[in-house]
């Protein structure tokens, strides 16, 4: 897909976040938490993300019909050999139910095994971070980048806690005793695609979870490196988007990143 049509098709993505982050935002005014569902242990979902998720895909549909999708809530699981977008209706579900205002949209386009576009609207701050492949990164209009701290020293991290898969906790745990002595500190948004658009932002330095699903990440991943920085998986390959880990970094910590959380992992 050539860049005039994909820049096309950012310009027409965004309106689409925006306007289900409109509806996400109005519903959040009412919403009462017996609308609720479990979908597994610590895996909230309600009527919000599915009406979300059933906008997003008539819409993007409408927008480019030969695609498929790879969705959260299962709208629509017709894959397509070519294109198909990665859709997480609201990211932060768990926010969303607590009235916590970090919550998200998250859309991208795959083209085969790659991201080509990636949009990620905080709803609640009203800050739109997108990019398209070779185009760099925005937020509202205006070009993001990286922090450029040098080290671990100088960075702040984000993380996601393990809320249904225990089975790693220790090394989990180990990790973050680790980063609370060695960088600036630790934080937990509550939203993937919240912590790698801060990241390609630089509001922070870096991003490690496990756990995470395609929809998670993949619009995050390509505007932290569109934005300069660095994505990997945790053993330092590029199976982040289907793989269910992902370290992102400035790029300038990602070595000394990588090299104490493989410490700790390959353990």
């Amino acid at each position: 897909m050539h860049q005039v049509e994909l820049k096309k098709l950012l310009e027409r993505t965004q309106v689409v976040a925006k306007s289900v982050g409109a509806f996400i935002r109005k519903e959040r005014q009412h919403f009462d938490v017996k609308n609720v569902e479990h979908k597994g242990f610590n895996d909230l979902v309600s009527y919000v993300d599915k009406e979300a998720e059933r906008q997003i895909v008539e819409q993007l549909a409408e927008i480019l019909p030969e695609a498929g999708f790879i969705t959260e809530e299962g709208t629509n699981t017709t894959r397509s050999e070519k294109y198909n977008w990665v859709i997480d209706p609201l990211d932060g579900t768990t926010n969303f139910v607590h009235g916590l205002p970090i919550f998200s949209v998250s859309i991208a386009l795959m083209d085969g095994e790659e991201v080509i576009l990636g949009v990620v609207y905080e709803i609640n701050l009203h800050e739109c971070f997108y990019a398209i492949k070779g185009g760099g990164a925005y937020c509202n209009e205006t070009p993001i980048r990286v922090s450029s701290a040098p080290d671990l020293a100088a960075s702040l991290i984000a993380t996601g806690f393990p809320y249904y898969n225990f089975e790693l906790i220790d090394k989990y745990l180990a990790t973050l005793k680790s980063l609370m002595q060695s960088t600036h500190g630790l934080r937990r948004f509550g939203s993937a695609a919240v912590d790698l658009a801060y990241l390609a932002s630089g509001r922070i330095e870096g991003f490690f979870e496990y756990n995470l699903n395609s929809y998670d990440v993949a619009a995050g991943s390509l505007i932290v490196q569109e934005a300069g920085g660095k994505v990997t998986d945790f053993s330092g390959g590029k199976n982040f988007i289907f793989g269910r880990e992902i370290l992102a970094t400035n790029s300038t910590i990602h070595e000394e990143f990588f090299t104490e959380l493989n410490r700790i992992w390959s353990a």
